[in-house]
């Protein structure tokens, strides 16, 4: 790739000639044998040497040396010399609970995300229906109804009038509601009104019992069940696209949350084919076929480093913006819902057992007060006095606990998998589903953290944006993009730049067993880093989410390179 360095500072010009010219490496015979980077500041995110200047890597992707630029030099003479200036190089950044195929999936249907009212969907899916053929079902996915005037759900009448003909299914932006058209629920081709409910799922009727079109939680596999398959072009194309979509923003590993042994079979496929770009760490979707396979075969690593698959990802409830999360108490703005739990302690406790059994590392969803106290009391009943162990069980988000089981996480050596832009986009609301108790153990990543318990970061991306930059931001100033509320909200809980970074880098490579490989810039382990034009540790906290990403290096290859600016 050929950057474009004219009307740019000299420094800067130099910085972005000297990736270009570090593009992607090429056969192994002919590329140099020792890489010697430097650079203003390398945060090495190790103990033993937290700062250097320069480190050197070999033709493999192996870091061999990280210190003085002028020690190195003299050690490797001859080296390949990548000068990147005034940059900071991190380690790699690692998002520990995402959705690749979801958001690359975005990328082919409609977005909604952003939506003001009924109205701007309405007028996006209008747009996006354009270029669809007839009879194809018309898909979109990120409306919040916490963001419309009315902050109710929508119905199918909303949808009927615009798409009489055609089926219409639009994810919430959580992931846990879906909104149907009248055509849509025809499809599932059985009576949907009535009092009943599918197990760990809700449908939303009317007073006269009949549906409206929404579908909470494990209510919307109905739908999902009647809509025409994906066809394994369109499924590989999207991881191929989430993917490039990750290593753009900085991310050189991602911890993929549920997946089924399909899903593991294409990733399998591209691994085969040199084809993934980044690493990703899959979690076997609940007690299915992916984690029948890890019983029978044993966890998996593919050899080229990039793929691996020791983790089963349990749902136990539901999340809070659509008041699916387990509560011990009604939701304080819906008197008489306390949520879903869509497993039951006695399953969850199952699915557990068998996981330890098989030696299988367990990563929980539990969102809310109840749904997190049934993860951890199932925890400790299976494994006893293994708890003391080195199982790196996690629950992924721990969005709200009560205030007794904050410490139980450390107490357990439970990892809190947490999502920092959760709580910036859920904090005009929050309150008004929990009230001003509850919300003191809520997206407590203070607590949590100076209770003894690791945190491991992530986005849950395509829930929040891929980028890690915001993640990093939100957990060091609690306000959104233009600062709000001043001071942050609820300041206490603010984590420091140094504890986010290590949370998208060494914690969150713990928690994937991968912290002798990844994670930290050291001696033995992969060079994977990334190149930013300023220094995270160093600027003030309002700018972390502008920081620019140059380069995205796995296994000392750049598998990301910024363009240059137009003229």
């Amino acid at each position: 790739m050929r950057l474009s360095v004219r009307a740019m500072p000299a420094r800067l010009a130099s910085l972005l000639l000297a990736l270009s010219a570090a593009g992607p490496v090429v056969a192994a015979e002919a590329a140099p044998e020792v890489t010697v980077l430097t650079a203003h500041a390398i945060h090495t995110l190790d103990a033993a040497r937290p700062r250097a200047r320069a480190m050197a890597f070999d033709a493999g992707g192996r870091i061999l040396a990280v210190g003085d630029a002028e020690a190195l030099a003299r050690r490797f003479p001859g080296a390949r010399d990548l000068d990147l200036g005034d940059a900071t190089v991190v380690p790699g950044l690692i998002d520990a609970h995402a959705h690749v195929g979801g958001l690359g999936l975005a990328t082919l249907t409609a977005d909604l995300v952003g939506t003001r009212d009924k109205a701007e969907v309405l007028q996006r899916l209008r747009d996006f229906a354009r270029d669809l053929p007839p009879g194809a079902w018309l898909l979109g996915r990120g409306w919040d109804q916490n963001d419309w005037p009315e902050k109710t759900y929508p119905t199918a009448a909303d949808l009927d009038a615009a798409f009489p003909e055609r089926a219409v299914w639009l994810e919430r932006i959580d992931g846990h509601a879906s909104w149907a058209n009248s055509v849509a629920m025809r499809a599932v081709g059985r009576d949907l009104s009535g009092d009943w409910q599918p197990d760990g799922g809700r449908i939303l009727r009317d007073a006269a019992g009949r549906p409206t079109g929404i579908f909470i939680d494990a209510a919307a596999a109905l739908v999902e069940d009647a809509r025409p398959p994906l066809d394994e072009a369109t499924a590989e194309r999207a991881l191929v696209l989430g993917m490039q979509a990750a290593v753009e923003h900085g991310l050189t590993g991602v911890h993929d949350a549920g997946i089924g042994l399909d899903q593991f079979k294409r990733y399998q496929r591209l691994a085969d084919r040199g084809a993934l770009p980044l690493r990703i760490t899959a979690m076997a979707a609940g007690d299915g076929d992916a984690l029948d396979a890890l019983c029978r075969d044993g966890l998996y690593s593919h050899p080229s480093g990039r793929l691996q698959m020791r983790t089963v990802k349990v749902y136990a409830d539901g999340a809070l913006g659509s008041r699916g999360a387990a509560l011990l108490a009604d939701y304080s703005d819906d008197p008489g819902n306390r949520g879903l739990m869509l497993t039951p302690p006695e399953g969850l406790h199952a699915v557990v057992r068998k996981a330890r059994d098989c030696g299988v590392q367990v990563a929980a969803h539990a969102i809310g007060d109840r749904g997190n106290r049934e993860v951890l009391q199932a925890y400790a009943d299976v494994l006893g006095d293994g708890a003391a162990g080195d199982h790196r069980w996690r629950i992924e988000h721990a969005q709200v606990l009560a205030p007794g089981d904050l410490p139980r996480l450390a107490g357990l050596g439970v990892i809190a998998s947490m999502q920092p832009t959760h709580a910036t986009s859920d904090m005009p609301w929050a309150e008004d589903r929990l009230g001003p108790e509850r919300i003191v153990g809520a997206y407590s990543w203070r607590q949590l953290r100076d209770s003894g318990a690791r945190l491991a970061l992530g986005s849950d991306f395509p829930v929040e944006p891929v980028d890690p930059r915001l993640g990093l931001h939100a957990a060091v100033t609690r306000a959104d993009a233009e600062g709000e509320p001043v001071g942050g909200w609820r300041p206490e809980e603010k984590l420091t730049a140094f504890e986010a970074l290590r949370g998208f880098t060494l914690d969150a490579a713990y928690a994937g067993f991968a912290e002798d490989t990844v994670g930290s810039l050291a001696v033995g382990k992969r060079a994977d880093f990334v190149v930013l034009a300023e220094d995270p540790l160093a600027v003030p906290p309002a700018r972390l989410r502008g920081l620019v990403v140059l380069a995205t290096y796995v296994d000392g290859e750049a598998v990301y390179t910024r363009a240059g600016h137009a003229d």
